[in-house]
């Protein structure tokens, strides 16, 4: 991670994963800030190859990214996925690929200038991320989040609309923070927890937990279904059968 810079801004061809909602968001916010020249969409959804969304044309899915690099002479990308497993190993797979991963970062948004940010990261609009804030790679800020002071925001995770993140909160890899929510100062959610919509909460949320209501208490959950796409192995695992992961970097 470095610290944000005008050098950001550069204007290099690129495609987004995804066309989905979330695609779409990221593509006004790209066209918005001028960052990039949107060349197309790729999704994994075969249907939709050939189609336009909001003016740009899908031109492939995910098997099709090494030759339409090629073919269109695209520098850059970004993963316009909400998923956070899915954004992560898709990052991984266009690094592999040569892509230069980019940031989407909507004009409204204020951020500090002594903040550091990773790659493949979407900050939406009135987003606002404090001083000596740390950002992961392949983050969400979504819009109208607040990120205070002193924050660390791991890999891979998702602040969702409207929430609210109070001073030297560690939010590590993977979790996910409902719209609405609001964390108190100096708290740790622990890798891959899920914080509910409008939840408030007032102590450390355990690793692979799921916390709800006011003030936010732990939920049980057995199972994790992880989507049938062609590019995840389809089925139910057990929250004992997941990997852990580098709290903030993994």
């Amino acid at each position: 991670m470095s610290a944000i810079t005008s050098s950001q801004q550069t204007r290099s061809r690129c495609l987004i994963l995804g066309c989905g909602g979330h695609g779409r968001v990221v593509l006004d916010i790209l066209r918005n800030a001028g960052q990039a020249e949107v060349v197309g969409f790729v999704d994994s959804d075969p249907h939709m190859v050939g189609r336009r969304v909001d003016g740009i044309e899908v031109l492939g899915c995910p098997d099709d990214l090494a030759s339409l690099r090629t073919k269109h002479t695209i520098e850059s990308a970004i993963v316009a996925i909400g998923n956070n497993g899915v954004r992560r190993a898709f990052a991984h797979k266009l690094t592999e690929l040569g892509f230069e991963l980019i940031n989407a970062i909507h004009p409204s948004a204020n951020i500090a200038g002594n903040a550091t940010m990773g790659k493949n990261v979407v900050v939406a609009a009135g987003s606002l991320v404090c001083a000596h804030c740390q950002i992961g790679d392949s983050v969400i800020l979504n819009t109208g989040c607040i990120v205070d002071h002193e924050s660390l925001i791991g890999t891979a995770t998702h602040i969702c609309p409207g929430a609210r993140l109070a001073g030297r909160v560690t939010v590590e890899s993977g979790a996910f923070v409902g719209i609405g929510a609001t964390v108190i100062q100096s708290l740790r959610i622990g890798y891959e927890a899920i914080i509910g919509a409008g939840a408030v909460v007032i102590r450390d949320v355990a690793p692979m937990s799921t916390v709800v209501g006011v003030p936010a208490q732990a939920t049980p959950i057995t199972t994790v279904t992880v989507p049938r796409n062609d590019w995840l192995l389809a089925g139910e695992i057990s929250a004992d059968q997941l990997t852990p992961i580098n709290p903030i970097h993994g």
